[in-house]
């Protein structure tokens, strides 16, 4: 990289400002056809979303994938990168507004499952309903009990990939995990990339080239102002954020 060359940055801590340091490592080159903010509401979305369904699930064209909180950044680009690499793709989403947003993005059915008083057994049905066959991957950003009936679902040899916890961490029944013959991975985007500079450098410029190129398409983030920032916050604990939010610094 050069002095003035154009990078997003992939920052722990301490990026809610006019400016900010960033270790060289953690700078990627940003090609001239993608707006700052596109890049800033992808980077860590959507890297994280292609390291978890290419490099940890596994996912192969023709198989069903099984998406829970869909309508959030990660959960809308599991969306597109799915469609990418073939799959058929269940959003699973927690309000009829956010199902649109995902049957928007490019899922192939979707499934409204409760806020609160969730039924397991009737969650169940519902996944594997939407599913027909069930699914051979489900890629997880909340947690909580939506997880074990989205468990009930994967077919033998499925792969579980645990992203997040937006609704409470979950305590699955390993004997399911036994008698299925299925795999619960992790997936640390964050951890992944500290621990393999080279892996994640090639995954994001991969990234950036399905951009350039069309192939998967980030939605417009909502933007907020840096004095906003509280809001923004606010949105993302509440669960009431659709999409990807962005707070931009002052001009």
């Amino acid at each position: 990289m050069q002095v003035g060359q154009r990078v997003v940055a992939q920052l722990d801590n301490g990026g809610l400002a006019q400016l900010a340091l960033a270790r060289a490592d953690r700078c990627f080159p940003l090609p001239s056809e993608i707006a700052p903010e596109i890049a800033a509401s992808a980077l860590l979305t959507y890297a994280t979303s292609l390291h978890a369904l290419r490099d940890r699930g596994d996912l192969k064209s023709g198989e069903t994938l099984l998406i829970l909180g869909a309508a959030g950044g990660v959960g809308i680009a599991a969306i597109q990168l799915g469609k990418m690499m073939g799959a058929t793709v269940v959003a699973a989403v927690s309000s009829e507004e956010k199902g649109a947003t995902a049957k928007a993005a490019g899922a192939d059915k979707v499934v409204i499952y409760p806020r609160d008083n969730v039924d397991g057994r009737s969650l169940a049905a519902d996944f594997k309903n939407a599913c027909t066959n069930g699914a051979d991957v489900i890629y997880d950003a909340v947690g909580g009990p939506y997880a074990e009936p989205a468990l009930r679902t994967l077919n033998r040899y499925g792969r579980y990939l645990v992203v997040g916890f937006a609704g409470g961490i979950p305590k699955l029944s390993l004997n399911l995990v036994l008698l299925k013959i299925i795999q619960v991975i992790g997936v640390f985007w964050g951890a992944a990339a500290e621990h393999d500079p080279a892996m994640a450098r090639k995954t994001t410029e991969e990234l950036f080239a399905h951009i350039a190129a069309g192939r998967v398409t980030p939605p417009p983030p909502r933007l907020y102002a840096l004095n906003e920032a509280p809001a923004a916050i606010s949105a993302l604990r509440n669960r009431t954020a659709v999409g990807k939010l962005v707070v931009t610094p002052q001009q």
